[in-house]
């Protein structure tokens, strides 16, 4: 690693006092996590406000504080057993300053910044910082869009959707985001859902096979299967017992909202709308 110049070991020990100070008031904390994000904002703004490079330029593929960031991987504990190290927190505030700073971030330099932020958020959510992560997550997600890597920012995205999910205090909100990475991954993982698919035809076909009435059974399993797709008419289903007519009223509902929301979400992930 390059010898530090002056100014920017100047800036790296604020950033460190500033990150010791923030540990310390994460352990007093009582209330939501949320509101310590306005506290890390002040940090922020106070290192920034100091933050004024002496040239606009700087090596191409480096980043200013990687040092910081390198001792943030493995993070010592800090002698006074502060429950979040206070190296991890020195390589959020650093992130924050450079991304928010004023030097303009190179292509290579806006890969390593988003990958500096995704591990952090890694580390957070570890830690509970769930609010911390979601923010860390979100920065990457950016990062990365502007670099147009596809790949890298639906990863960082899931992990966002993940993060907001477990930190949102209302315990239904929490498991209907649950739900919506079981089913579909976010909308990041839209192929999930044809698993789900063929396990409602499973169900269906079942229920369909009790009820069949005078059907045969490979009658009632075509049925089931073309149901899904297309509602069957009162012709249809005059031979069946009474309680299988509603069965596939409802199989048709549940395979138009399953499969637009699966068409939809593809389309989304394929042409990036």
């Amino acid at each position: 690693m390059a010898e530090l110049t002056p100014f920017v070991a100047s800036i790296a020990t604020r950033i460190a006092r500033r990150a010791a100070g923030y540990a310390a008031e994460i352990d007093r904390h009582e209330g939501p996590e949320r509101e310590l994000l306005d506290r890390l904002n002040t940090h922020v703004e106070a290192v920034l406000a100091e933050y004024n490079p002496p040239g606009v330029r700087r090596a191409v593929e480096g980043l200013v504080f990687e040092h910081l960031y390198a001792a943030a991987r493995d993070p010592a504990r800090d002698e006074e057993g502060w429950r979040v190290p206070s190296a991890l927190l020195a390589a959020l505030v650093a992130a924050e300053v450079e991304f928010r700073g004023p030097l303009r971030l190179s292509a290579i330099q806006t890969t390593v910044l988003a990958e500096v932020y995704e591990r952090l958020g890694a580390q957070l959510s570890t830690l509970g910082l769930l609010a911390h992560a979601v923010l860390t997550f979100r920065r990457a997600t950016a990062l990365y869009r502007i670099n147009e890597d596809v790949d890298a920012e639906d990863r960082c995205g899931l992990e966002l959707a993940r993060a907001r999910t477990r930190a949102t205090p209302q315990a239904w909100r929490r498991w209907a985001g649950r739900g919506s990475y079981v089913l579909c991954g976010y909308g990041y993982r839209p192929f999930w859902l044809l698993g789900w698919v063929a396990a409602q035809l499973v169900v269906f076909t079942v229920l369909g096979l009790l009820l069949a009435g005078n059907a045969s059974v490979t009658e009632t399993i075509y049925m089931c299967a073309t149901s899904f797709l297309n509602p069957l008419g009162p012709g249809d289903t005059q031979n069946l017992h009474a309680a299988a007519r509603p069965l596939y009223a409802i199989e048709s509902w549940a395979g138009t909202v399953s499969m637009s929301v699966f068409f939809a979400l593809l389309v989304r992930k394929w042409f990036r709308m």
